[in-house]
């Protein structure tokens, strides 16, 4: 393939996998760290739907132990279990990157609250990436995805898109 060719191909495009609502427990404080102020947030459960995927987060199967770095910025390292609506069992990774301005990171933070902030005034995208042993969603094992998050009503949600 010809470097013009291949420079064609490469623009990115994606399709919808699924929104995702993940209910979020307090969060776990351990302080000022040497990489930043680490905290753990277990993830209560939850659910998921889109074109080709549906099911619910299994209760308790993960968290995300984030950190604030010290520019301000929010580091996530999250791990969970989804579950199929067929009983498949999905393992699902991503880290990503929450950004808001000073003012505003305490109510992007504050997820409990009935509503957050307008999502298009910060940054919230994570990168996902998924495992399964189920032949039925083995495809996932080859996607890698983005999502863009919002917080508020209790946890996170998150619209889920797979890049073609």
């Amino acid at each position: 393939m010809s470097h013009d060719a291949w420079l064609a191909r490469s623009s990115v495009s994606s399709e919808l996998l699924f929104e995702m609502f993940a209910e979020l427990h307090p969060p776990i404080d351990h302080g000022d760290t040497p990489n930043g102020h680490r905290f753990a947030i277990i993830v209560g459960g939850g659910r998921f739907s889109g074109p080709k995927l549906e099911g619910t987060v299994v209760t308790h199967s993960g968290g995300d132990w984030g950190r604030l770095r010290p520019d301000g910025t929010l580091a996530l390292d999250v791990r969970l279990t989804l579950r199929t609506h067929d009983g498949a069992h999905i393992f699902m990774t991503y880290g990503g990157r929450l950004v808001a301005q000073p003012e505003l990171l305490a109510q992007v933070l504050a997820y409990a609250q009935p509503t957050g902030p307008d999502p298009e005034s910060y940054y919230f995208r994570t990168n996902p990436l998924f495992e399964t042993g189920d032949p039925r969603y083995a495809w996932l094992n080859g996607v890698v995805a983005v999502g863009y998050g919002k917080t508020g009503d209790g946890g996170v949600t998150y619209r889920v898109f797979a890049i073609t």
